[in-house]
């Protein structure tokens, strides 16, 4: 059963950092794209950051310069370090993950990020 758990979620001010973990389990097949997307309250899902296997990233215009997806191959495990949090970051953070061969992707079941003013 593949299960994603996310870690390193709270309460930080504004300015501040923190630094999420993903880690996925039941994994047979290879992952190809992992990340993170986040839901503000009355907003949609959005993508924040992802990677490919070969190491290729892609952000949102909003965090670009002040967050860095990585990841680890070899243990399924993604990140999301996030510096100069701003207000605007708040939002429950969910880890992706991109499974080809079997044609699905999976998620975590959300972190919560509140950055305080």
């Amino acid at each position: 059963q593949v299960q994603l758990v996310e870690s390193g979620g709270g309460l930080v001010q504004a300015g501040g950092s923190l630094r999420l973990s993903c880690a996925a389990s039941g994994i047979i097949f290879r992952i190809s794209r992992m990340g993170w997307y986040r839901q503000a309250p009355g907003k949609q899902r959005e993508l924040v950051a992802v990677v490919t296997r070969g190491d290729t990233t892609n952000y949102a215009d909003s965090v670009k310069g002040r967050f860095t997806v990585s990841r680890d191959n070899t243990r399924n495990w993604v990140y999301l370090q996030m510096n100069s949090l701003k207000s605007d970051d708040t939002g429950v953070y969910y880890c992706n993950i991109q499974v080809p061969d079997v044609g699905r992707e999976y998620w975590g079941q959300g972190t919560q990020v509140t950055v305080s003013s």
